[in-house]
């Protein structure tokens, strides 16, 4: 197929333990940058990177994932990484997304904090010929950012290139933690997986 037929999908990977406003901020915001046709939602199974105990199985998860995004036509839910028994590792999903959508340009979503442990992820070369890395950065006209970036870029031979969203400050641990303690958590997360998460007694909280 001509390139300029090619689709471009934005992946966006994570434990979504539960999903939240940043996710989302940061998803729509790659697919209108970057003018991507879709992002695609992969949450993980067993990760090589966080233990398995403590987190919440990945069918309940990704049911999250469903509700947080079945309004937003621009985003889908990939089972690729949570139906995998085995130990997922980026590289190896790449390959097998390629091999499914052959005519599709990846463009891999992933934090600033992640540019500091690439190294240690399995065949960081691999991921970065498989796709273009977007890079969410919290601070986009700090020189320490542009410098971890253009190193970045050299090592890997990558096409990667800095994602500006807005800063929404949350992570799915305070999430839990305030749901734990009874406290609100409103505004951080849809409404309605908040209700998922009451209605199935998700992390300690109460309906």
């Amino acid at each position: 197929m001509d390139k300029r037929q090619s689709k471009k999908m934005g992946i966006m990977g994570g434990t979504f333990d539960p999903i939240h406003y940043g996710h989302l901020l940061i998803a729509q915001s790659a697919a209108e940058e970057f003018d991507l046709d879709g992002v695609m939602f992969l949450p993980t199974g067993k990760s090589p990177h966080k233990p398995k105990a403590g987190v919440t199985a990945p069918k309940i998860r990704c049911d999250m994932v469903r509700i947080a995004i079945e309004k937003n036509p621009g985003f889908c839910l990939s089972l690729l990484e949570a139906e995998n028994e085995e130990v997922n590792y980026t590289c190896l999903t790449l390959q097998k997304l390629r091999r499914m959508h052959p005519n599709v340009d990846f463009y891999f979503i992933m934090g600033e904090d992640s540019l500091d442990d690439f190294s240690n992820w399995k065949s960081p070369e691999e991921i970065c010929r498989l796709s273009s890395i977007l890079v969410a950065v919290r601070n986009a006209k700090g020189t320490e950012i542009n410098a971890k970036v253009d190193t970045f870029a050299r090592t890997y031979s990558a096409d990667v290139h800095m994602l500006h969203s807005p800063n929404f400050s949350i992570s799915s641990r305070e999430i839990r933690e305030r749901m734990r303690n009874g406290k609100s958590v409103r505004y951080m997360l849809p409404e309605e997986v908040e209700a998922f998460i009451r209605k199935n007694f998700l992390y300690g909280a109460k309906q």
